[in-house]
This record gives structure tokens, C-alpha cells and sequence, in this order.
């Protein structure tokens, strides 16, 4: 079986959680469905040594560039493998993105393959609220466009409007590999956070880019939002933001078992 998908996944220092994040991809997967990169950022730990040991992966060992930032390096990691893929889609996934189920894949591809107008699909933000929460986070949003529309202010913070407009995001997000390479896309386009002017360009070309609802695709994957700032305090300036952080990823931990996925070294 020739592969169909070629998934990227970026790592830094995380070793709990990247061996997690394998396994369980590789529990979920037809792995003959795919290949598997992992571009590792200069980790210079025990977690490089474990990436070294999997005969299952693709691994690229990157070397940090002087000064450049955690979103840089990232996308940068992305860019140096998405230079390698022959198959005919691409996916990009975090080491906290977890997958939960066997048919997440058949799942992704179905939804692109809908129309040859779709050049990816994926996820802005992968959370399913209660639904009070979202209603009272919508009824916010309306107010501050309301006062700022009022106010006749243009330049504001609002998410989806202007230049702060919804793209897919790298931990879950599949495209076409002919639109990326015909229109000559990277992930780190203008040192923006990956993805985001691959986004532009391929809706600016007349494509379609499709958010498929959290509701949906948590049925089939969980991503623990920023995880690798959490667990490398270094990358986060705000100690609340990785207390809460690490409340998050051990709730997250507990819901995907975990424990014993981590027991089953036969998935390495």
C-alpha cells in the first residue's frame, strides 16, 4: 500500500509526552497509510535518545538557529520536513496532540477529499466548551465588536477579524502537497506563526479551507494546548499560565489512559 499522508510532528524536551503522542498515533494508525516525520528542535535530552531508538519514524535532528523565537523555530522545523514529502497530503500535529480513535485518519481525508476546491482541513482551536461557556464567550465577542465599532476603532485583539483572522492551526492540519507545491507554500511564510499565510494564500487562490467543528474532532483526537511552553517553563513568562497549564495536561493525561500506554513498549 503506497502511503497517502505524510504527518509532521515537532518536538522539543518532551519526553513523557512525545512517546505518548507516538504510541498512541501508531495504536491508531494503519501505519502503511503513512510516513511519520519528527523534527526534533535541538533537544539535546533524554527525549532525542528515545527518538533515536524508533525504526517506525522519519527523524530530522534540527539545530537551533541564534535568537529566534519558539514560534520560529516551529514553523521552521516544519518547513525542513515538509521539503521531504512525496505523498499526496501532509498533516501537521503536535507532541500534545493525542490521538483516540481508529478512524481518525479515514475521518481527515474523507473531509478533504469532499471537493478539489479544499485544500485543507483541520482545527483553530481544538476545546468543546459547555455550551453556556460558548453562548457567553459568543455574547462577548458581539459586545467588543459592538463598543468597537461604536468607538470606530479598527485596530483591536478581536479573534477572526482583520489581521487576527482564523487559520488552521499546526496541531491538527491536513492539506493538498500539489496546491503547497504549485504555489510554492511554506509553514514559516514571513516568520508568522506556522500555518497562517499558507492559509491566506491558498483562500486568496481560491480554495477552500474547512474548520471542522471541535465537537466533531474531539471524538477523534484531544490536543493539550500549549504543552511543550508548559513543560519547558523557560518558553513561558507567566508561571499561572503553566500551573494551569500543567492542571490541564494532567486531566488530559488521565482521560487517554495514559498510564498504561505508557506501560506498552511494543507500540515503539
Amino acid at each position: 500500500m503506497t502511503a497517502l499522508v505524510t504527518i509532521l510532528v515537532p518536538h522539543y524536551k518532551t519526553l513523557t509526552l512525545t512517546k505518548l503522542c507516538l504510541r498512541l498515533l501508531r495504536k491508531h494508525t494503519d501505519i502503511q497509510q503513512v510516513e511519520v516525520i519528527v523534527i526534533d528542535n535541538d533537544s539535546q535530552d533524554d527525549s532525542l535518545d528515545y527518538l533515536r531508538s524508533l525504526q517506525w519514524i522519519k527523524l530530522i535532528e534540527r539545530k537551533a538557529i541564534p535568537g529566534e523565537s519558539p514560534v520560529q523555530s516551529h514553523a521552521r522545523a516544519l518547513d525542513l520536513a515538509l521539503a521531504q514529502v512525496t505523498t499526496p497530503y501532509v498533516l501537521s500535529i503536535h507532541t500534545d496532540t493525542l490521538i483516540k480513535h481508529p478512524g481518525w485518519l479515514s475521518f481527515l481525508i474523507a473531509q478533504i477529499e469532499k471537493s478539489p476546491r479544499i485544500a485543507g482541513v483541520g482545527s483553530w482551536k481544538l476545546e468543546d466548551k459547555p455550551i453556556l461557556k460558548r453562548l457567553a464567550k459568543q455574547l462577548e465577542r458581539s459586545m467588543q465588536l459592538l463598543y468597537y465599532r461604536i468607538k470606530g476603532h479598527t485596530q483591536h485583539g478581536i479573534e477572526g477579524i482583520g489581521a487576527n483572522y482564523y487559520y488552521l492551526r499546526s496541531h491538527c492540519a491536513m492539506y493538498r502537497m500539489d496546491l503547497i507545491n504549485n504555489l510554492n507554500l511554506h509553514f514559516a511564510d514571513g516568520d508568522m506563526v506556522a500555518g497562517k499565510e499558507m492559509h491566506k494564500r491558498l483562500v486568496d487562490a481560491g480554495y477552500e479551507m474547512v474548520f471542522l467543528p471541535s465537537r466533531v474532532l474531539i471524538q477523534y483526537l484531544e490536543h493539550i494546548n500549549h504543552a511543550t511552553t508548559v513543560l519547558n517553563p523557560e518558553l513561558s513568562s507567566r508561571q499561572k499560565s503553566v500551573d494551569k497549564g500543567l492542571r490541564r495536561i494532567e486531566q488530559s493525561l488521565a482521560r487517554m489512559n495514559a498510564t498504561q500506554i505508557l506501560r506498552e513498549n511494543s507500540l515503539d
